[in-house]
């Protein structure tokens, strides 16, 4: 790139990142189809170490190159000094990220998919408004450095998302859920099916008992969970000390049975990689395993700043130098599939999904949230919908002990794997109590 070598001959260290996307996307609310709509973007981004400091500029369209080698030289005059070097050329694993006729899929199928998805949720509960979201996307990235890496990368990715809402009087019921996949697939078929279940489940009304008691954490419900660990492995809350998990590298901090990886690696998913948005190689690596803090996830910046190297996790925007981001989680399977982890449970509650996850100080582990949708679990059978239901914990008290992890795990938001979290004991709220 002509860029930069320009670039390179004005600073010490020079980045050239260069990003195409086009993506189609067919909606429908309240059941009717709403809009059709294209976007493209292109455009580029440059970054530079100045007398060791980090600058950043970002264009979109033809940008003209003089002016944004100027800015990004700018940038640099006030940017953060920082001791980082940008990675020279580097083997990586191949990884399937990118199904070239996605982009052949016609408009007219994507349509079809919504009318069939709505069809069949209309058949469990006529009163019952969809709101469905299927999109295709295509994107190119280049990345060249002055240090010699070379790296061209293509990804695809499909999704379905589907919101349901349902209001009777008081009752207010809002579902939702996504699939998520590299090709055109008919996933969103269980994902449909998924959803049924829960509207028929949610006919029954159960009345609960505050107190505590046994909780089942679906996997979106799970979550809760799940959100402050993953704040607390970011090497950029970790640099700057906010993350209670700064010093407690090698910890025992949670149950044995906890296994948590960030894998890039993962084939045929939207958010594996073989490089980084940084040109470091992607690997597969553990955060926590068998309950001990194992690692943390960097980016380029971060890992200098902390005196280490970057694990492959630098994300960006076109208009957003990198920062630290997780991959592919996942959470490894337990040994019990869920009819029986049901059984065991004499009196409980099954939560589905949470409200207001990551609000208030979630980071420090504590919560205290209102349920979208739960069910009461009586006798090892899940009994109906409960309503006005709030949980409370911390997870670095909740998680030493887990009772059971399921055999079975469902994709949640296209990246997070997760089975079924069983916890002894949490605090239970109710309206009434």
């Amino acid at each position: 790139m002509e860029i930069l070598e320009t670039l390179s001959k004005k600073a010490e260290q020079a980045e050239v990142f260069y990003l195409e996307a086009e993506s189609t996307e067919i909606s429908f609310e309240a059941n009717e189809l709403k809009a059709a709509t294209v976007e493209e973007t292109r455009g580029l981004a440059l970054r530079a170490v100045v007398d060791g400091r980090l600058g950043f500029a970002a264009a979109s369209g033809q940008a003209e190159s003089e002016e944004l080698v100027e800015n990004v030289l700018l940038s640099a005059r006030y940017g953060d000094r920082v001791p980082l070097r940008f990675p020279g050329a580097a083997p990586a694993p191949q990884v399937q990220i990118y199904d070239p006729s996605l982009a052949e899929v016609p408009t007219e199928r994507m349509a079809e998919v919504g009318h069939e998805i709505i069809d069949r949720l209309r058949q469990v509960d006529q009163d019952a408004k969809m709101n469905v979201d299927i999109e295709r996307s295509v994107y190119r990235t280049l990345l060249r450095n002055s240090a010699g890496a070379q790296v061209s990368e293509e990804g695809s990715s499909f999704s379905v998302s589907i919101t349901v809402e349902r209001v009777r009087g008081d009752d207010v019921l809002i579902l939702y859920d996504s699939v998520e996949d590299i090709s055109f697939s008919t996933n969103y078929r269980e994902l449909t099916s998924r959803l049924a279940k829960k509207i028929e489940l949610a006919k029954h009304p159960a009345t609960l008992k505050a107190g505590r008691m046994p909780v089942l954490f679906a996997p979106a419900g799970g979550l809760v969970l799940l959100l402050p660990i993953l704040l607390g492995i970011n090497g950029e809350n970790v640099q700057r000390g906010t993350s209670p998990l700064s010093d407690k590298l090698g910890a025992a901090l949670f149950d044995p049975q906890l296994n948590i990886w960030d894998d890039p690696t993962i084939p045929g998913r939207p958010h594996s990689y073989a490089y980084d948005d940084e040109g470091v190689p992607a690997r597969r690596k553990a955060v926590i395993s068998q309950g001990r803090v194992e690692s943390f996830l960097y980016d380029l910046k971060t890992a200098a700043l902390q005196g280490t190297e970057s694990t492959g996790n630098g994300s960006r925007g076109l208009f957003s130098p990198p920062s630290p981001s997780s991959s592919n989680i996942v959470i490894e399977a337990g040994d019990k599939p869920l009819r029986e982890i049901l059984r065991e449970i004499p009196y409980g509650l099954l939560v589905e999904d949470v409200l207001g996850l990551g609000q208030g100080n979630a980071i420090s582990g504590v919560f205290s949230n209102t349920l979208g949708l739960a069910y009461l679990i009586q006798d090892g059978e899940i009994i109906g919908r409960v309503k006005d239901v709030s949980i409370a914990g911390n997870i670095y008290q909740d998680l030493r002990q887990i009772a059971a992890l399921s055999q079975e795990r469902y994709w949640v938001y296209g990246h997070l794997y997760l089975p079924y979290i069983l916890l002894p004991e949490l605090k239970v709220v109710t309206k009434a109590g």
